[in-house]
């Protein structure tokens, strides 16, 4: 899987830790797969924004990039503006665009939703929240 990218976009924000955030976030999941390159993208206010984030995978390979928006449930970001800003159609949530003279396949992937390990993360904030 070497030839699938990861865009780990965040919304961004005017505090610095946000882009932190999502900067260790996307790092971590680079750690952590068997993925070509990682990168980051915000939908606001931090740079690079999403179709800067696109082109930051010219010259590595990809075939593919998955749009993975660190973002807990679906909203108009999710379902519109993110979509918009990749070029996909929102109701398919992927597409092939020609980034830099090469087709590329961009999937939109689902925000982290329901998930036992959300449910585990919320419970460590809980307790830690007690001390």
């Amino acid at each position: 899987m070497k030839d699938v990218g990861i865009l780990v976009m965040g919304h961004g924000s005017s505090l610095p830790f946000n882009k932190e955030l999502v900067e260790t976030l996307a790092q971590m999941i680079g750690d952590n797969n068997n993925f070509g390159p990682i990168r980051t993208a915000y939908l606001n206010m931090n740079q690079p924004d999403i179709p800067a984030g696109l082109k930051s995978f010219q010259g590595t390979g990809v075939k593919k990039i998955i749009a993975l928006p660190i973002f807990l449930a679906h909203g108009v970001h999710t379902r519109q503006d993110i979509p918009h800003e990749l070029g996909v159609d929102p109701e398919k949530r992927r597409g092939v665009l020609n980034i830099w003279g090469d087709e590329v396949e961009i999937i939109c992937a689902e925000p982290l939703g329901v998930d036992e390990c959300i449910a585990s993360l919320a419970t460590k904030r809980a307790k830690e929240s007690l001390k």
